[in-house]
């Protein structure tokens, strides 16, 4: 049986050289067979981590033009998620929701995955004042999967997640925040709490009430991107398979092997191309539990 393509809307920013935003979330979607249309918030030369890039920020107006012609092409209906990511600028929020009420008019089964992307523990906050406010008070509450790391979701829901209880204290608040007749599933990347070996990383998802958790171990790099990638292969997969527990393997297993040949590699830059075949069928397979 073949199944049908699935078709993606991405809102994200983009960068000529290396893979964050659209410029990581796209491949993987287009190497597992998704159609992805991408629509850029920024166009860097680099990502913002160097400290030094060259590119505009785009406006609401502009990103809701092209939301708009898309939908002039009768395709919204077409369009099985919207998937939103780094935004650069307040006004693009608008623009996003626009998009989400668009693409849902025209296919009700269509879900909204949000990337609350606001900042890192490593950094703090880097994205521009209003956007965080937008994030917890109006995209979040339209969303069907969110998809933050855990400075993310510590900054969403006000709860400090240094142990296991409070992170899925924070999950729930935070699925308590999202749509209320939607999937309400939450991906937290990167996590860290009393019962994370040293050595090691963890992710847990959380939908329907249930927790699961998916351990690897901590690679000798950092880079910027993953999280976008994650997020992108997680809606995939779950959107595809129809499990929470089933998208957090795939996701997680893929996301461990780029990262293990971008290490191998010495690159600052996430080893996208070459590691291709790890969207596909990952190296190493990593089971996930229940938490």
């Amino acid at each position: 049986m073949v199944r049908p393509i699935m078709n993606i809307l991405s809102i994200q920013s983009w960068v000529s050289y290396g893979h964050v935003g659209n410029a990581s979330a796209v491949f993987p979607l287009q190497r597992l067979g998704a159609e992805v249309w991408s629509i850029n918030t920024v166009q860097f030369s680099n990502h913002t981590g160097y400290g030094h890039w060259t590119g505009q920020v785009y406006t609401g107006e502009m990103v809701r033009d092209l939301i708009d012609g898309i939908g002039a092409r009768d395709a919204l209906a077409r369009c099985d998620a919207v998937l939103s990511g780094y935004m650069g600028d307040p006004g693009i929020g608008s623009a996003i929701l626009h998009a989400v009420e668009t693409v849902r008019a025209a296919n009700p089964a269509a879900v909204y995955c949000c990337d609350p992307v606001i900042g890192d523990t490593d950094t703090g906050v880097y994205v521009r004042p209003g956007i965080e406010d937008f994030l917890r008070e109006r995209a979040l509450p339209q969303a069907d999967l969110a998809t933050p790391n855990r400075f993310e979701l510590e900054r969403l829901t006000g709860i400090d997640c240094v142990t296991m209880d409070a992170v899925k204290l924070a999950a729930e608040r935070l699925r308590a925040m999202m749509r209320p007749d939607g999937l309400r599933c939450v991906l937290l990347t990167s996590l860290e709490t009393e019962t994370t070996p040293g050595d090691h990383i963890d992710m847990l998802a959380a939908e329907g009430g249930s927790f699961w958790l998916l351990r690897t171990p901590r690679l000798p790099v950092a880079v910027n991107g993953a999280g976008d990638a994650i997020a992108a292969l997680f809606l995939f997969h779950r959107l595809r398979g129809g499990s929470a527990v089933a998208a957090l393997e795939a996701a997680g297993s893929s996301v461990h092997g780029l990262l293990r040949q971008t290490a191998e590699a010495g690159s600052r830059e996430i080893a996208m191309v070459a590691a291709q075949e790890e969207f596909v069928k990952p190296t190493e397979w990593f089971a996930a539990t229940a938490a």
